[in-house]
């Protein structure tokens, strides 16, 4: 008998870090490990991702893993940033660079043909963003002099899958994020993808290839990735409040189409695993909380993290909301006696803006739950206001290590979700 730990490792591939982890059968982390990378540039001279320094240390790697002998591998998965496109040619190698999604696109993308920027934007559930509109890289790649090599064209987490599938295959995650290829309304590509098809690698169902007894996944994108922990751990309807420097909300059980109502106030839509859409509401918080914070801190001078909640707060009110700009900015400090005050009430501010946000997917789709998970589930501020403002959903903070991680590993598990997989504080 072996006295090996199963074992399941996944890439979590970010713009910053790379992270590999192991995680054992009771989805605890039994090994972990991270590395960055310097950027290259593109024949541009645009800071792109160093695709061949990653794909090395990742092979590398996999190999020392399969090596450890009081590990046996059973799994292998990858979480990535999903809106960059790794273009192959038959033998699977690259042919082009992985270019920066934050690039200026070279060629401007014909709206008009299909109904118009607006109308585009609704049925792909895909704001206006330039190259993070991912398909638009694809659109782009078609007038560059490596297109006539291009075998396939996938994104960057189903690439890297395919290193050790060797099966060019397309995953629902990576396709459905903001990418401006999938036609909500109708449950598939837009018809504009119709020029790029042949490129485009094939759908797959399958959450995992199985070879040699290893459950090799297919990739996913991080955001929806994130949510599987969730969706197999928690039974009633939810809302997940993922918080960072973007305080991303994510409504699986939401099925009303997208208005170009929502869409105007940043709300678009994510497709899980199983190919059901999620809407998602999306607020620059964290960013917001930094900007604001260190606005206050010069003016006042001390740190916030000396101020301590007080139920004065319950008095104050906010200003009207916006998602896009931080709604304190426009408050003059010197209304304010210190920096307590002015933390509370850029506090009640945020919050507002957090419920408005909130408000876009809860009106046509409530529920009882809000998870709360990220660094704004340890402020208090946050916690009692967000409660407080909304006194039939009970509030919770989540706590789940490596939500992204997490997600890819159960992807390609083949027993029972083990219990108490998340932590929940009302």
């Amino acid at each position: 008998m072996s006295l090996r730990t199963h074992v399941i490792a996944v890439f979590d591939i970010g713009k910053t870090n790379k992270k590999v982890f192991l995680w054992n059968t009771s989805f605890e982390i039994v090994f972990e490990k991270q590395i960055q990378f310097a950027e290259i540039l593109d024949a541009d001279q645009y800071p792109c991702e160093d695709l061949a320094a990653v794909q090395q240390w990742i092979v590398t790697t996999f190999t020392e893993l399969c090596q450890m002998p009081e590990f046996e591998l059973i799994g292998l998965n990858f979480s990535g940033y999903g809106a960059s496109f790794v273009y192959v040619n038959r033998a699977g190698d690259p042919v082009a660079p992985l270019f920066n999604y934050l690039k200026p696109v070279s060629f401007p993308f014909p709206y008009a043909d299909y109904g118009g920027e607006a109308e585009f934007a609704r049925k792909t559930a895909s704001p206006i963003l330039g190259n993070l509109n991912s398909g638009l890289q694809v659109y782009d790649a078609t007038f560059q002099a490596f297109w006539p090599e291009v075998f396939k064209a996938m994104h960057f987490p189903n690439y890297l899958a395919s290193l050790f599938t060797g099966q060019l295959t397309s995953e629902i995650t990576s396709i459905g994020c903001h990418t401006a290829l999938w036609d909500f309304d109708l449950g598939q590509y837009h018809p504009w993808v119709n020029r790029i098809a042949d490129q485009l690698a094939p759908i797959s169902t399958a959450s995992y290839i199985e070879l040699d007894g290893i459950n090799y996944g297919l990739g996913l994108h991080d955001s929806s990735a994130a949510l599987v922990p969730y969706l197999r751990s928690v039974a009633e309807d939810f809302v997940l409040l993922s918080t960072g420097t973007w305080c991303i909300a994510m409504h699986p059980f939401n099925e009303s189409p997208l208005t170009s109502d929502e869409l105007a106030h940043d709300v678009l839509c994510y497709l899980q695993p199983n190919g059901k859409p999620v809407k998602a509401s999306r607020l620059f918080g964290g960013h917001f909380h930094e900007e604001q914070v260190a606005r206050m801190e010069a003016h006042f001078g001390g740190s916030f993290a000396d101020c301590r909640f007080s139920d004065r707060v319950y008095d104050l009110k906010p200003l009207a909301a916006s998602v896009y700009v931080s709604a304190f900015a426009a408050r003059d400090l010197a209304e304010f006696p210190d920096l307590a005050s002015a933390y509370d009430q850029f506090m009640v501010d945020l919050v507002g803006q957090q419920i408005f946000s909130l408000n876009l997917l809860l009106k046509d789709a409530p529920v009882k739950q809000l998870l709360v998970d990220g660094g704004f589930s340890q402020n208090e501020w946050y916690m009692r206001l967000l409660a407080r403002a909304l006194p039939d959903v009970e509030v919770y903070a989540a706590e789940v290590a490596q939500a992204s991680a997490l997600g890819a590993a159960l992807m390609v598990y083949a027993g029972e979700t083990p219990k108490n997989l998340i932590q929940l504080k009302k």
